[in-house]
């Protein structure tokens, strides 16, 4: 395996294979979802398995939305009955912002981020600094999996520390990085700020945020090259970068398809639309998933080699819900921050990127801006703490006068460019 450009003969199979390995995968995967997990008894009861052989038919199938998890799990917990085995004979079940609880089932590298980990060049006995989070969230160990398939040492750094990370890294010389990239940037600024060390990083892998152009370029004068990842704390790695820098390649162990977002109906090659995942795992079925993301197909495929379809990227959501710094904000946690505090009659939350980093700002109409007063514990400080409480990432408050904001039904206004 070392010696090849490619983690399996998977990924350079023809079209015609794959989709005849699909297809006979799906039939199975239908067929236990039906007679296993109680949601899909209920939403695939007027479907024969047997019936579903190309992606024509697939699409014929309801979809299930991300959107919606958390209703589904409130009514039948904890995973709304979409799991085909009881919940104590899972590998681990973890909570997401929402919250939305998700499962892990038996198996090695069950989320299958071996694959993308390899094609950012990570090769057995490199080891690998971290920092996805560990607490609740399945990111750092969907990594850490894939990278003991791979035989690699980890660094299980986790969030935050930035100090101790970059001590870290300089006595334990990783060479790979894993994160969000605008960490990693604060992590080599922070090393060179200190005078310490940190060479020894010259590969990774980032995910959970949009990787802009300029910020590859700042990693690169740093020494680092770095691929992507795209995944969910639902589904694992549904996409990941090669060399050849052109898309993402979609996971050699999913079906992907680009919807119009709220139906599933395909769109054309290269329309963008909602990213539809069916998974063949067996523990949690995930069949015609609609994550919400937005993407559309690259025609061709990559000069790589790699002969699965590709995806431009991550570009947005297909509602208000938002990525920031690898963690979504959703619109019901902005309305939650609104109920803490009364002087809000109205707030609009602002995403864009400043220097690489992304940032978030939280434009609040108050009764009378007069009454806003300054110091240590003032309003503005009470509304960042609960931002940070809810949505468990940093934003910045500022105030906007009563009927101001646009009366136009919009809470969460992502302004970065993620189509570039």
């Amino acid at each position: 395996m070392t010696s090849s450009p490619y983690y399996d003969a998977l990924e350079t199979r023809s079209s015609d294979q794959r989709n005849t390995d699909f297809f006979t995968a799906l039939q199975a995967q239908i067929a236990n979802a039906k007679k296993n997990a109680p949601f899909f008894t209920s939403a695939l009861s007027h479907i024969s398995a047997e019936a579903i052989t190309d992606r024509t038919q697939l699409a014929t199938l309801p979809v299930t939305r991300k959107s919606d998890l958390m209703e589904h799990q409130k009514q039948s917990a904890p995973l709304g009955g979409l799991n085909t085995c009881g919940p104590g004979k899972l590998k681990r079940i973890f909570q997401s912002p929402g919250p939305i609880y998700d499962a892990e089932g038996h198996g090695d590298d069950w989320w299958r981020t071996a694959r993308a980990l390899y094609a950012a060049g990570i090769r057995k006995g490199d080891i690998l600094h971290n920092t996805f989070s560990y607490h609740l969230t399945p990111a750092g160990v969907m990594i850490e999996t894939g990278a003991t398939e791979l035989g690699c040492a980890v660094v299980p750094a986790g969030v935050g520390n930035t100090e101790l990370q970059v001590r870290a890294i300089a006595d334990i010389r990783p060479a790979g990085y894993i994160g969000t990239p605008s960490f990693l940037k604060i992590i080599l600024e922070k090393a060179l700020e200190m005078g310490v060390d940190v060479s020894s990083l010259t590969k990774g892998l980032v995910g959970g945020e949009a990787f802009m152009p300029a910020l590859r370029q700042d990693l690169m004068n740093f020494g680092v090259t770095c691929g992507q990842i795209y995944a969910s704390a639902d589904i694992g790695s549904i996409a990941y970068e090669s060399s050849a820098q052109e898309g993402l390649i979609v996971d050699e162990k999913l079906i992907v398809e680009i919807v119009r977002p709220g139906t599933g109906d395909p769109v054309e090659d290269g329309q963008v639309g909602e990213v539809v995942v069916t998974t063949f795992a067996p523990e949690y079925p995930l069949i015609r998933f609609a994550t919400g993301d937005l993407s559309a197909t690259l025609a061709g495929t990559s000069p790589c080699g790699r002969t699965n379809m590709r995806l431009k990227g991550w570009m947005g959501r297909a509602d208000q819900t938002t990525k920031v710094k690898g963690m979504f904000i959703h619109p019901k946690q902005i309305a939650d921050v609104i109920k803490r505090h009364p002087e809000i009659l109205k707030a609009r939350l602002t995403v864009d990127q400043r220097g690489g980093v992304d940032v978030m700002m939280l434009a609040c109409e108050i009764h009378n801006l007069h009454d806003i007063e300054g110091g240590s514990n003032t309003l503005t400080d009470q509304i960042a703490a609960s931002i940070q409480a809810v949505c468990k990432v940093r934003g910045d408050v500022k105030y906007e006068a009563s009927g101001s904001l646009a009366n136009d039904g919009k809470v969460i206004d992502d302004l970065r460019k993620l189509d570039t």
